[in-house]
């Protein structure tokens, strides 16, 4: 299964997403990230970088954002957001995928939202990591249970 997460910008929360992710599935599944409103040129955040590195020993440092793109939404078994707004914006804008856009912690049934962790200390990323790394293995519960969508 090609699971797809998407932020704002892919810098911080989708990209550690990913790693989770991936680290996480022992390849059994596909782990992509992508962002809705990316700066060119942009790379993963220090903070981001450095959480990974520290809990997974994985190097996302020289990873670069990506923009999302419709051939992301299509080429994706699932699509999950960290945001409400972000799931609720990309079902309008890519109506004809909206039945596999979800918003994580909605999709493994936690209420709240991973909140944006830029241009917080180390501690708020950390934070942000311990969230996502949760709700990732509920993900991944749901899709052995479920055997994928």
């Amino acid at each position: 299964m090609r699971v797809l997460f998407v932020c704002t910008g892919n810098t911080c929360r989708s990209c550690m997403a990913e790693a989770i992710f991936n680290y996480c599935s022992e390849q059994l599944h596909q782990g992509l990230s992508a962002g809705v409103a990316v700066v060119s040129g942009s790379k993963t955040s220090l903070n981001s970088s450095a959480v990974v590195m520290e809990n997974l020993k994985v190097d996302i440092s020289d990873r670069k954002a990506v923009q999302l793109t419709e051939e992301h939404i299509k080429d994706s078994d699932l699509i999950l957001t960290m945001t409400e707004s972000i799931c609720d914006y990309l079902k309008r804008v890519y109506p004809t995928y909206q039945n596999n856009i979800y918003s994580l912690n909605s999709f493994v049934g936690i209420e709240g939202e991973i909140l944006d962790p830029y241009g917080g200390t180390l501690s708020v990323y950390k934070n942000t990591f311990e969230q996502l790394k949760n709700s990732i293995i509920l993900l991944l519960n749901k899709l052995k249970e479920d055997k994928g969508i």
